[in-house]
């Protein structure tokens, strides 16, 4: 065992040094070299260094290189290295999170981390904290709280009586709302087609003006940081209106909620901090590994409600257990890797990494505007939205940068415009990983637009 952990780390920091100059996409032969991977289930017994060996050498080439400093696709960040390392450790541990009984490390360490995060994100302190896999289970956790909330008032428990004949909900979302709202609101038995959408404006903003009237019988799902803009509703003027009536407020935040860990970005979010619960992920802006979602639910009593069942064989104390507030039982020990990264951190090092990214935005989008291109969106965070042209021109900008592969960026429609999409996630992007990228990128438009001049 200590051999075979000791070459899979030597394995693991050779792919991460490469990363440097490899292409970010990996190549065709890269690609079809995993058919090797599909074989036979064998009869016998492999050696598991010959196992690791194996997944190394056809494996780590077939990557996206999205560790690396120019991936800028989606919004996905890198893993910082106390948090790589804490996930090896705590993979050695072994620790089944559920109950404090089976892991008291990491049941302490998801209680120092959730007053951490709560403090550093300017939420309630005393607000319920579940660490779940991502934003999608964070909104569904959240989302099922809001459900016993709301009917609870009306005398009707959810949990024991399931849906059926229950008082109605309204649920207000934005035309903008990502779709992992949706899905939980599918998961929640809500459903996505009875939503109540309310306009937007050109950066995807809710508009308050437009909302419909609202009581104590309604959800309303704010966004922190819209997907491709990064903009977020105007929850100053939104969120009073709700709870003046009662409403229940939930914040999807899965990236831009983090704006509140930067000095000169939390204006963005102060007014979310009076919603009444919240969805965020670890795995974008704070960069540990996947999977890491995180729910908070200002009343904890409200999200034990809908998370928490016992069984006479389980060791419950008296202390939190963590399963009573995530739909999972058994589950890994996530919550490990996001104290390592507050950890290793701190306050200003997690300032510090949300602004550069947000610096790093800035400047591509400065770049290409100097060069002629059309910045669709305003650039408040970390997101930027870029037309080359006509949506042809663009799909095969877009398609030329992905196959250059010195960065890689996505691709979207953004109010009837395609668009490429650039998001800077992560720790590892420096300035010349940007210089690199935009230099590529402006390469590439240049040689499609001469060729479609021809």
């Amino acid at each position: 065992m200590k051999d075979l952990v000791r070459t899979t780390a030597d394995r693991a920091a050779r792919y991460l040094a490469s990363l440097q100059e490899r292409s970010v996409a990996p190549t065709p032969e890269a690609l079809a070299n995993l058919a090797r991977l599909d074989e036979p289930f064998p009869e016998h017994p492999t050696d598991a260094a010959k196992v690791i060996a194996l997944l190394d050498e056809i494996g780590s080439p077939a990557t996206i290189a999205s560790a690396g400093g120019r991936f800028f696709g989606f919004v996905v960040g890198g893993s910082l290295p106390a948090t790589v390392a804490a996930s090896s450790l705590a993979a050695a541990w072994d620790q089944n999170a559920g109950i404090v009984a089976l892991s008291p490390i990491a049941a302490r360490l998801e209680e120092v981390a959730m007053r951490w995060l709560l403090d550093v994100l300017g939420l309630p302190p005393a607000a319920g904290v579940g660490f779940v896999t991502c934003a999608t289970q964070a909104n569904f956790s959240a989302l099922a709280a809001a459900r016993h909330a709301l009917l609870a008032r009306r005398g009707w428990n959810v949990e024991t009586e399931g849906l059926f004949g229950a008082p109605p909900i309204t649920v207000v979302v934005g035309e903008e709302v990502h779709v992992s709202v949706l899905k939980a609101l599918t998961l929640v038995g809500l459903g996505r087609e009875r939503v109540i959408r309310v306009p937007v404006d050109g950066q995807g903003r809710m508009r308050a003006d437009a909302l419909p009237p609202l009581d104590d019988d309604t959800l309303v799902c704010l966004q922190a940081g819209n997907v491709n803009t990064g903009a977020f509703d105007p929850a100053g003027d939104i969120i009073p209106r709700a709870k003046a009536v009662g409403a229940w407020v939930h914040v999807d935040g899965a990236f831009g909620l983090w704006a509140a860990a930067a000095p000169a970005r939390a204006r963005l979010v102060q007014a979310y901090a009076a919603a009444d619960s919240w969805a965020i992920d670890a795995h974008k802006w704070l960069n540990v590994p996947y999977d890491s979602g995180i729910v908070i639910v200002r009343d904890p009593r409200d999200l034990y409600a809908a998370m928490a069942v016992n069984a006479p064989y389980l060791v419950i104390g008296e202390t939190r257990e963590p399963e009573h507030y995530t739909p999972e039982f058994s589950r890994r020990a996530r919550g490990i890797e996001v104290w390592a990264a507050l950890r290793s951190l701190g306050r200003t090092g997690l300032a510090d990494l949300i602004e550069r990214t947000c610096r790093h935005a800035t400047r591509f989008a400065d770049g290409l505007r100097e060069a002629g291109y059309e910045i669709l969106n305003d650039v408040v965070i970390n997101q930027v939205l870029v037309s080359f042209g006509d949506a042809e021109l663009t799909r095969r900008v877009i398609a030329g940068v992905q196959a250059d592969g010195t960065c890689w960026a996505g691709g979207t429609v953004w109010q009837g415009r395609t668009a490429m999409r650039i998001s800077v996630s992560s720790w590892a992007t420096t300035e010349d990983d940007v210089e690199r990228s935009l230099a590529a990128m402006l390469r590439v438009a240049a040689e499609v637009q001469a060729t479609a001049v021809r």
